[in-house]
């Protein structure tokens, strides 16, 4: 099957995080007057802000609100540590219910030297102890696995098989996974594990960028579309094979990017996400 290439920006949705220079405010202002279609919003643009506010101004400039970004980080070496986490979870569903946001996407976070099953037993149960709080505020989760190179500190959810498993054991509408092209790329059981999530009704966003070569930065050096070594264009077809048709959410952490003019970034954003997305 070939996917066919991009011909509007009708399912362009850019993460705060992409143009992080920028506040909500601008943001907001900026996306709408660049056609973009979607916005998910990080958590520290909303610091100091009435969040219900923000979210009818996103609105009213005709954004829709895709996601929160982000919850989790569940798993600590003490109770005390798991419980700050489970009060941050529970404060971060209260954002989403109050901005409009219908998920939040989750970082799942890990323990250096704590085995990775015992980290994910605690991300599983913190997921488990939150959800009559999402079913109160009509929010959902999506657990997002991350690179391998992440497991030590960020995320002991690495490939989309354990995020689909963990979905499973959980068995809750509520829960489902994220897609990103830029943790998962590598990965031989990738097509498979798409096409699971989509029989299980689990496939909750799906997000792009690309992988450098060379990645100067494990964290702060994502490509823009078209940059790097991903077959994006391949992956959205898996994607939409299962049925998905939101948004195309652009995530991406560069501090390259973040360094020069942001409305000269969000033009290349259009370009690139029409080019190879």
């Amino acid at each position: 099957m070939t996917t066919e290439p991009l011909v509007d920006l009708s399912r362009l949705c850019v993460h705060t995080i992409t143009t992080k220079p920028w506040s909500i405010e601008e943001a907001t202002d900026r996306y709408a007057s660049a056609g973009v279609k979607g916005i998910t919003v990080w958590r520290d643009t909303l610091e100091g802000r009435n969040v219900a506010q923000v979210g009818q101004a996103l609105r009213n400039a005709g954004l829709e609100i895709v996601s929160l970004c982000r919850g989790g980080f569940f798993p600590a070496p003490d109770t005390a540590g798991r419980q700050k986490a489970i009060d941050d979870n529970l404060r971060a569903i209260d954002e989403a219910h109050d901005l409009g946001a219908p998920l939040i996407v989750l970082v799942c976070g890990a323990v250096p030297g704590q085995p990775l099953e015992e980290s994910r037993k605690q991300i599983s149960d913190g997921i488990q102890t939150v959800l009559d709080r999402t079913d109160e505020a009509g929010v959902n989760l999506a657990i997002e696995p991350l690179h391998p190179m992440y497991a030590d500190t960020r995320s002991a959810v690495n490939t989309l098989r354990q995020a689909n498993d963990m979905c499973e054991a959980i068995d809750s509408p509520r829960v489902g996974v994220a897609v990103d092209v830029y943790h998962l790329w590598w990965d031989p059981e990738l097509e498979a594990e798409i096409a699971r999530a989509g029989r299980m009704k689990r496939l909750f966003a799906f997000h792009v960028c690309d992988w450098k070569t060379p990645t100067l930065d494990m964290l702060n050096d994502r490509g823009l579309m078209g940059e790097g070594c991903i077959d994006i264009r391949q992956i959205r077809g898996w994607v939409e094979q299962t049925g998905f048709d939101g948004f195309n959410e652009v995530e991406i952490f560069s501090t390259r990017y973040w360094n020069m003019d942001q409305a000269e970034f969000l033009e290349q954003i259009k370009d690139a996400y029409l080019q190879y997305v």
